[in-house]
């Protein structure tokens, strides 16, 4: 479930969400290393290859907080959810967390196409980047210095003169200016351009200093532009940058060792990586070979994983987690189970409709199609009682409304009273239930008088307009893990009348129809924020909805949410931030624009024991594989 976008945005709108996704150790010789030699590189300290640190000056913002103040003081020596004595070494195996079969390109950036995991994470890095500790805030990485003009419409940042790229050149302000540019330009996908589009000017002031100029105030601006991704323009070497196949040159702690038929790709650790010595680096990355293996169905991937082809998968489906995770492996004890904390905003996932469809403009079909819905019987009979329902879109979390409004909803929505429904100002409806005394054919009744209040009718076999076109939905699906769901839900729709279809296509092709919004309806997840904001006008804004690859596949076009993510950006405090999300999630929620589904409070991850170790201290926001990834180490 869910876009592969959002390991984009999620890896470089840093910290702002809770985040869109191979052999032997490579060295800048162009000449293979002796395998003894690579054991000597391997054991060596992480700072050996470390550029000195050749500043003049000490940063002095070396890092920015949305609100309040950053956790970490300046001079702090690492992230207290990392064993700054990691040993360095070994490899690590795993698999996307979502199945895709394979990957075509080395460019996360552009719109078409599957880009190989890992890339995000392992090879490119922002200006900033965040504390898993706590929200909203960025600390020093390419960029070791931070400054807000007073009056809010600028933003400097100071490029740390050891930044290199991995082919040895200096990370530069010009190449700030040349990734800005390339990602907010056609060439690349739809999403940087919307985030950053209340940049008005960007330049380089000299080699170390670039400056951002706003169109706006715009307070979570500075933080979002602290996570851009900045590559070389070598990279591109003049072609257009959709076009670009090469391995990318940034300045991450990994290149590319190796790939096998674009199924899997190993990424080999950088010795003489410029950061092992920033407080932001120390203790992480500790992995000498981390691979990526790619499957093309979820059944496959976990006996892959039971026959020991990787060493971590987490797992989303409560009904393969309490049956399908046994076996030999685990009874050994060389497989093993393990239920993780999950601090994390949930954000939303649930079946979503194409607005852009005619039988789902009325708004009471779409509410029929919400009572149809059986959460309660799903969780017991299906889920094993793992999941708590989603109300809206921003579950989890101090962004979701409950009940009535507030004083400070009421008056962010009391202008905007004639664009909004009724039920916008009294106590926010809840997500249909079957606990007694309600039941499932007491919802279907309701769903019906509403289904017959829009024009439906029961007539020859099915339901139907006035026009006599019957009231059919395909359902569009890559993985199959929502086969077993959609059988029950369709049963119901049944019922009243409605026809489900259950299609499953490859991972290209479903890419392909939902970046041109060709579907009725689907299961879409979207990660939770600790800040939501910009990205809200990728995902609910009008003139999303006509972008195609755009976040906004409902095709929703309301100037009333639109005026409210307004609110959202505008917010300069927390509270202020409050208000607003719950205003918008209000507007959404009686829109009825989707069907929400569930989330789960515990990451379920099995793990190969004994080859691994982690620190005792726990991030509080974090994702499992990327933990792992950046804070585990061989054993």
């Amino acid at each position: 479930m869910g876009r592969f976008r959002e390991d984009v945005l999620q890896g470089f709108a840093a910290g702002l969400r809770q985040v869109m996704q191979n052999s032997r150790m490579a060295h800048a010789l162009s000449r293979p290393l002796s395998v003894a030699r690579r054991r000597l590189l391997q054991s060596l300290p992480m700072g050996l290859f470390a550029f000195a640190d050749v500043r003049a000056n000490p940063p002095e913002h070396p890092a920015y907080a949305l609100y309040d103040q950053p956790k970490y003081p300046p001079g702090f020596t690492h992230f207290d959810y990392v064993n700054p004595s990691a040993p360095v070494g070994g490899s690590f195996v795993l698999t996307p967390p979502t199945v895709g079969g394979s990957f075509d390109k080395l460019n996360p950036f552009t719109l078409k196409g599957n880009a190989a995991p890992g890339l995000n994470t392992l090879m490119f890095e922002s200006l900033m980047t965040p504390s898993w500790d706590e929200p909203n805030t960025m600390y020093g990485l390419l960029a070791d210095d931070i400054a807000l003009a007073a009056d809010g419409l600028s933003v400097q940042f100071r490029l740390d003169p050891r930044a290199r790229f991995s082919n040895g050149d200096a990370v530069t302000a010009q190449d700030v200016v040349y990734s800005f540019t390339t990602l907010t330009s056609s060439e690349a996908a739809p999403q940087f351009a919307s985030l950053y589009a209340d940049v008005a000017q960007v330049v380089a002031l000299d080699a170390q200093h670039v400056r951002f100029t706003f169109k706006r105030r715009n307070h979570e601006l500075p933080l979002l532009l602290a996570g851009l991704p900045v590559f070389s323009p070598k990279w591109a070497a003049g072609r257009a940058f959709r076009s670009v196949i090469d391995a990318p040159i940034a300045s991450g702690p990994y290149r590319i060792a190796r790939q096998s038929q674009q199924r899997d790709i190993t990424y080999a650790r950088r010795a003489d990586y410029w950061g092992w010595q920033l407080p932001t680096r120390r203790g992480q990355f500790n992995f000498a070979e981390i691979t990526y293996k790619l499957y093309l169905d979820g059944t496959a991937r976990l006996e892959a994983f039971k026959a020991g082809e990787f060493d971590l998968l987490q797992e989303f489906i409560a009904r393969n987690w309490a049956r399908q995770y046994r076996g030999p492996g685990f009874d050994s004890g060389a497989l093993i189970k393990l239920e993780l904390p999950n601090h994390n905003p949930a954000g939303f996932q649930g079946f979503v409709v194409n607005l852009r469809r005619p039988q789902f403009q009325d708004v009471r079909v779409r509410r029929a199609l919400a009572l149809a819905l059986d959460f309660q019987w799903l969780n017991r009979m299906l889920f094993y009682g793992a999941y708590k329902r989603i109300e809206g879109y921003f579950a989890n979390s101090p962004f979701e409304a409950h009940g009535a409004p507030a004083a400070d909803e009421l008056a962010l929505l009391e202008p905007l009273r004639a664009q909004l429904p009724d039920c916008v100002f009294g106590v926010l409806p809840r997500m249909p239930s079957t606990d007694p005394p309600r039941s499932l054919r007491a919802n279907l009744l309701e769903a019906r008088a509403l289904l017959e209040q829009a024009g439906w009718h029961w007539r020859d076999g099915a339901l139907r307009n006035a026009k006599g076109q019957a009231l059919v939905i395909d359902y569009l699906d890559t993985q199959g893990a929502m086969s077993r769901i959609i059988s029950v839900y369709a049963q119901a729709l049944q019922r009243l009348g409605i026809t489900l279809n259950y299609r499953q296509v490859d991972f290209a092709l479903y890419q392909q129809r939902m970046d041109t919004f060709d579907f009725d309806m689907t299961t879409i997840r979207y990660g939770g924020s600790t800040s939501p904001g910009n990205e809200l006008f990728d995902r609910f804004g009008s003139r999303a909805a006509t972008v195609q690859g755009s976040d906004n596949v409902w095709g929703l076009r309301d100037p009333a949410v639109d005026a409210l993510i307004e609110k959202v950006v505008a917010a300069t405090t927390m509270r202020e931030l409050q208000a607003a999300c719950r205003a918008l999630d209000r507007v959404l929620v009686c829109g009825w624009y989707s069907v929400p589904q569930w989330y789960s409070d515990t990451f379920r991850v099995a793990i190969a024991a004994h080859k691994f170790a982690w620190p005792k201290t726990l991030p509080l926001y974090y994702q499992p594989e990327s933990w792992a990834v950046q804070c585990w180490w061989a054993v």
